[in-house]
């Protein structure tokens, strides 16, 4: 009696069934969660603010201490100078108060578009790694320098308010909106520097050299309404200049620059941070190389 035919072996990894003859395939494995990559670029920017924060402050003695004295010692040197040749400023009472509602904002600008300028150079062994991106060492400078900055003269006008006798009736939503420009200007220089310095290294010293004269032009020591009709028609397209006089305004209620015009200044430093983000998405591959 002979025994039965033995079933055909069955491929590994196919689960048989008696009562189906149709093929089996493996189960589809489930995708796995990526939203830890949906993170990444801000662990990669929260890293590099870190990273910065280390180097600059943590190794000097002082650390942040330096970021609210240097701009107090400019305040007060400034004051003190020009209180000797003039008896009074052009607005209010106080040299101190009128002289920091002018430096505070050109030393936001110069801090936010001068470090944003730098973030190639500065991130440049980090930005060999697949994670970092060139935005990312950007963005890091520009949040970090601005932050710091907004907080240094949030401290330094809080403390000059509270020591000098002035009335002064605070406009928040117009300093705010300063701020704003002065970032968003700030963000278009700094950005559009970092592509032509990268591509041209000379640029960034024939920059420092043009832009030197800003501190006499951007309205710092005096008011643009006291200017001769011809120094008004030539230095109302300094954007700086609609800035400062906007910042003034929300701190002496009495001033109403009527030249001011903020769709300029933003139209500016936007299409400045459009170019720069064009060059930088181009050729930010050929300035990591040089």
């Amino acid at each position: 009696m002979s025994n039965p035919p033995s079933a055909a072996p069955q491929p590994e990894g196919s689960a048989a069934s008696p009562h189906s003859s149709e093929p089996q395939f493996p189960q589809a494995q489930e995708p796995r969660d990526k939203g830890g990559r949906s993170f990444a670029p801000l662990r990669s920017i929260t890293a590099l603010i870190l990273r910065e924060m280390a180097t600059r402050y943590a190794r000097t003695p002082g650390g942040y201490i330096w970021g609210l004295l240097e701009p107090l010692a400019a305040i007060i040197f400034l004051s003190v100078g020009f209180s000797l040749i003039i008896r009074t400023p052009s607005l209010g009472n106080s040299f101190l108060l009128f002289y920091a509602t002018g430096y505070m904002p050109f030393d936001l600008y110069g801090s936010v578009s001068t470090k944003t300028s730098q973030a190639i150079n500065f991130s440049k062994p980090l930005l060999q790694f697949p994670a970092v991106t060139w935005i990312d060492a950007v963005l890091a400078r520009f949040l970090l320098n601005s932050l710091t900055s907004i907080l240094v003269s949030a401290i330094l006008l809080t403390g000059i308010l509270s020591v000098i006798d002035s009335r002064t009736i605070i406009a928040l939503p117009t300093i705010v909106q300063a701020i704003a420009a002065t970032l968003v200007l700030g963000l278009g220089v700094g950005t559009l520097n970092c592509a032509l310095t990268g591509l041209y290294p000379a640029w960034g010293i024939a920059w420092s050299i043009f832009t030197r004269p800003l501190f006499l032009a951007s309205g710092i020591f005096y008011l643009y309404e006291d200017l001769p009709p011809l120094a008004r028609d030539i230095l109302w397209y300094n954007p700086l200049m609609h800035i400062i006089s906007l910042a003034r305004s929300g701190f002496f209620p009495s001033y109403n620059p009527s030249y001011v015009n903020m769709a300029y200044v933003f139209s500016v430093g936007l299409i400045l941070l459009v170019l720069g983000l064009l060059l930088m998405g181009r050729y930010h591959r050929d300035i990591l190389q040089n």
